[in-house]
């Protein structure tokens, strides 16, 4: 389906001025954003076993004070964010960090049947440098349930004391995939694990990574978070240093950034992390590797300029995923970032129907 171009949204000054720009803007998408995810939730089908609603909140809630305690100035902009949307701190942390909030739950509810584990299923990428012209790529799909597309946008913001910095994410959340104005990248591909709790949910690991200036310097954020679920990371910097991090609430096996490229889908290739890896359903395991091994050949060999990571994200056998039942996963958008560059593309829905729109940073 043919889509708008992809909103962009700008706001700067105080966390609590961003945050409450956001939730203004967006307060009736992220009321009814903020319902469907925690219906979805207490259905009990992407966690085992279903809930009453009001359990769902009081999850969320036990989970405020590490997100409080993690980035006080992030925990800040959520909760005005979420005051001027007129939905609770609890629901922000629903809506924004569903996937780790899922995680969570699945654990609080061990004895649950085995859920379907119906997870986001992005394909990402690291390109090094000598792979590029003197200047490598982050590059991904974000892939989620269908009900997520229509509520994808850019926001472009500049906080007092921290790098300004560009976010692709949905209304209601903080940053999923996003570039700061140090040049430093980080990207996400979602992992179920079984050993989730109540700590912080990713758009604030990512956002507080996006604080840094240097890809060894976001590593040590992320090493040090008290992660509330299980996430993969990808940082690259304007440097070319680059990691990929399973990162589990249990294990964070790390890998640095090579010569050749580096992918990642949907599920743990690291033993340390594997360990503490959910049982998914079979089939979304087999798109898994089947998006992994394509993205794979497609980048085994020659030049790769942005051209050609926008192709890999509209590739139609595996990697640009359609919504069909059961599970109704589709691409909701694509990000390829450069930081020596500083260029930043991004795509409102499925690839292959849709163009990549270049984002100007925020003195643009």
């Amino acid at each position: 389906m043919k889509r708008p171009p992809l909103r962009v949204m700008d706001a700067s000054g105080s966390a609590e001025e961003i945050g409450a720009a956001h939730g203004r803007a967006h307060a009736a998408e992220i009321q009814a954003y903020t319902a469907d995810r925690v219906g979805i939730v207490a259905s009990g089908v992407w966690t085992g076993a279903p809930l009453p609603a009001a359990d769902v909140v009081d999850i969320a809630h036990s989970m405020i004070p590490a997100h409080e305690s993690f980035d006080g100035d992030l925990h800040a902009e959520m909760v005005a964010m979420a005051e001027a949307a007129g939905v609770s701190p609890a629901e922000a942390i629903v809506v924004g960090g569903f996937t780790d909030f899922v995680d969570a739950v699945r654990a609080a509810a061990a004895n649950a049947p085995s859920p379907a584990a119906s997870e986001d299923d992005c394909t990402a990428v690291l390109v090094p440098d000598g792979r590029a012209d003197g200047a490598g790529f982050l590059a991904q799909t974000w892939d989620m349930h269908a009900s997520a597309t229509d509520h994808v946008l850019l926001l472009r913001v500049r906080p007092d004391g921290a790098p300004a910095a560009r976010l692709f994410t949905t209304a209601g959340c903080l940053g999923q995939i996003g570039m700061n104005s140090e040049g430093l990248c980080v990207g996400v591909n979602n992992l179920a694990g079984d050993d989730g709790r109540p700590g912080v949910t990713w758009p604030s690991v990512v956002r507080a990574m996006l604080k840094c200036s240097t890809a060894p310097e976001a590593l040590e954020v992320l090493l040090g978070a008290d992660l509330a679920g299980a996430h993969n990371y990808l940082i690259l910097d304007r440097r070319g240093t680059g990691f990929n991090v399973e990162a589990m609430p249990s294990a964070r096996p790390v890998t640095a950034l090579g010569h050749d490229p580096l992918v990642h889908t949907n599920h743990t290739l690291d033993a340390a992390a594997e360990a503490f890896q959910a049982e998914r359903d079979p089939r979304l395991m087999r798109s898994s590797r089947a998006r992994l091994a394509a993205a794979a050949d497609l980048l085994a060999a020659g030049r790769i300029d942005a051209e050609r990571l926008f192709a890999l994200t509209r590739e139609p056998t595996a990697i640009c995923v359609t919504a069909t039942p059961p599970f109704h996963i589709e691409s909701s958008g694509a990000a390829v970032m450069r930081p020596r560059t500083g260029d930043f593309w991004a795509c409102w829905g499925r690839p292959t129907e849709n163009d990549f729109q270049r984002i100007e940073a925020c003195d643009g």
